[in-house]
């Protein structure tokens, strides 16, 4: 038996056969053609076979995961008519006489490589994109199909090295019950569709992935992050017992989908869900949402070539506060800048984006791209319970210059004689340790707050949470952030508005109970998250918590506030 560690990247138990993809790199010899032109004939041939299959493949994955998963592809369609990647290989044929093989490998690797060494993880994630597009232009030349993982026969744990999102969108769920690689992040392709499939996965698992061997059994808990080869019988039996357990717990937690979330002394907080575009509203309903909590708006600017138009933009906000049915819609103004950019917006080079012009900072740059999403939105508003947020609210001034253009856009179209709702509420993400601090000051200005947690622990901490060498920083349980969040809650009861939470911090079982006894109003997380979240909620007391919770920031470290709320629970539960 051998056992090893990686991300979980898509939670669940899974015990199979191993399946190797096999996906050795070819490097192709360099060859002098006797006719360059037919040369490039044969390698135009080539990207356009790639497109057909990728477009069977972007229609395969709409009908089974939606719209938005199968945009991964549009992207890679757009790939195959990119002029760096496929005319400089056209140049490279005409100009040398080189073969196509050589040609495009050449072009394809510098661009990959020169992605790869980036700090930015969307530009990572598009180095992984290249090489999956580029792949299949290369197997069409030779001949050969791109991927045997299709045509997996057997119940199969599938190893490999990494897979393409065109691998991800056509594994069998018939036959597949998980997958397990050595690189990969929960923010890859591969880790987001597996996510949306709810299939177990195990990604960033490290160069031992490359010793389990084709036909062994293999374990993949993907709640711990351990994969378990070959393991005895008495291993097998214990987590084959715990695979029981974890199924049984989901189909408990499916009886909590249509329950209010209420404490056990009848604190009644709300649990919404955050998303990123239309295809997510249905899996938040599913789990049980009570609100949309953060529908970050980014995603509608991003895997296109132009911004989208007002009437694009209204389509989109109309349709979730329809399929909301009157629950409250929390919509985030466009959230663009440090480690999300567009490919057709060159922002200003930057030393440090993440502190530069980004967020609500943008929007007050461009006031004509903040006038027309505001315009959607307003347009949109009198379909549902909209909330407008602005993001990254740093000093009253930019809330207050937000707030002026919002009113101005209102006006406008109501002078249009177009209908606006007369209970649209205006709020801010707390994201900023400046905004938090001066909760009291910002608070008679809006509706409400939501505390965007992933930006205020690294802002506090001033640790960059992508940064892994400085990633033991990102403590969402320690004193000085807790404490942080009990000023914004309190500065928001002293002025009789809604606290909501819509950062990761939101979902995390040990902070939960102490943000229920600070008095958090709504807890905003990923779908999955909702269930869980709503059966411990269940269990616990806010008032017995709401006295805990000056013990605990009195405590000097994440773990030591980790252990004693832990303790506490384990000891409500016996």
């Amino acid at each position: 038996m051998r056992q090893l560690s990686g991300i979980a990247a898509s939670p669940g138990l899974a015990i199979a056969r191993a399946y190797r993809l096999q996906q050795a790199t070819y490097v192709p010899v360099r060859a002098a053609v006797s006719d360059p032109q037919a040369e490039a004939g044969r390698f135009r041939q080539a990207v356009e076979q790639a497109g057909r299959e990728l477009e069977a493949i972007r229609q395969q994955t709409e009908e089974r995961l939606g719209s938005q998963k199968a945009e991964i592809f549009e992207a890679h369609l757009l790939l195959l008519e990119d002029p760096d990647l496929i005319d400089a290989t056209l140049e490279k044929i005409e100009q040398e006489g080189v073969n196509a093989e050589f040609a495009l490998h050449e072009v394809a690797s510098a661009f990959i490589e020169a992605l790869s060494a980036m700090d930015n993880e969307l530009l990572r994630e598009r180095a992984a994109d290249l090489r999956d597009v580029s792949g299949r232009v290369m197997s069409a030349l030779r001949g050969e199909p791109y991927s045997s993982v299709a045509h997996i026969a057997d119940e199969s744990i599938v190893i490999a090295a990494d897979l393409t999102p065109s691998d991800t969108a056509q594994l069998d769920l018939t036959k597949v019950r998980g997958f397990v690689t050595e690189v990969g992040s929960r923010t890859s392709h591969s880790a987001i569709m597996a996510r949306s499939m709810g299939i177990p996965a195990i990604v960033g698992a490290g160069s031992g992935v490359k010793e389990i061997p084709a036909g062994a059994t293999v374990v993949v808990d993907a709640v711990e992050g351990r994969i378990i080869v070959d393991p005895d019988d008495g291993e097998l039996a214990v987590y084959r017992e715990r695979k029981e357990q974890y199924d049984r717990r989901q189909a408990a937690l499916g009886e909590l989908k249509r329950q209010p979330t209420v404490s056990r002394d009848g604190k009644r907080v709300e649990l919404a869900a955050n998303i990123g575009s239309v295809d997510d509203v249905q899996k938040a309903i599913d789990n049980g949402a009570e609100a949309i909590g953060l529908f970050r708006t980014e995603f509608l600017y991003m895997g296109r070539s132009a911004f989208p138009t007002e009437e694009e933009q209204f389509s989109v906000y109309k349709y979730v506060l329809e399929k909301m049915e009157g629950k409250p819609v929390v919509i985030r103004t466009l959230d663009i800048g440090g480690d999300k950019e567009l490919s057709y917006w060159k922002l200003p080079e930057e030393s440090n984006p993440f502190l530069g012009l980004r967020a609500v900072r943008l929007s007050l740059h461009r006031e004509d791209l903040f006038r027309t999403q505001l315009r959607a939105l307003l347009r949109a508003s009198r379909y549902g319970n909209l909330k407008i947020m602005f993001p990254m609210i740093a000093v009253l001034e930019e809330l207050q210059a937000a707030k002026r253009i919002l009113r101005e856009e209102k006006e406008k179209l109501l002078r249009e004689g177009e209908p606006v709702s007369e209970k649209l509420e205006v709020g801010i993400m707390i994201e900023v340790p400046a905004a938090a601090l001066a909760a009291d000051l910002l608070a008679p200005e809006v509706d409400f707050f939501s505390i965007g947690t992933n930006d205020l622990i690294q802002y506090t901490m001033a640790a960059d949470r992508m940064n892994e060498t400085v990633s033991y920083l990102y403590q969402p349980c320690h004193p000085s952030i807790l404490r942080l969040v009990q000023t914004v809650i309190r500065a928001a009861r002293e002025r009789g508005i809604w606290v909501g939470m819509c950062g990761e911090m939101a979902g995390d079982e040990t902070a939960i109970p102490l943000l229920l006894g600070m008095g958090l109003h709504e807890f905003s997380m990923s779908a999955g998250s909702i269930l869980p979240a709503r059966a411990l909620i269940r269990e616990l007391d806010q008032a017995e918590w709401a006295g805990r919770v000056q013990e605990t920031l009195a405590m000097s470290s994440q773990n030591e506030i980790k252990e004693y709320v832990q303790r506490a629970i384990r000891r409500n539960s016996e």
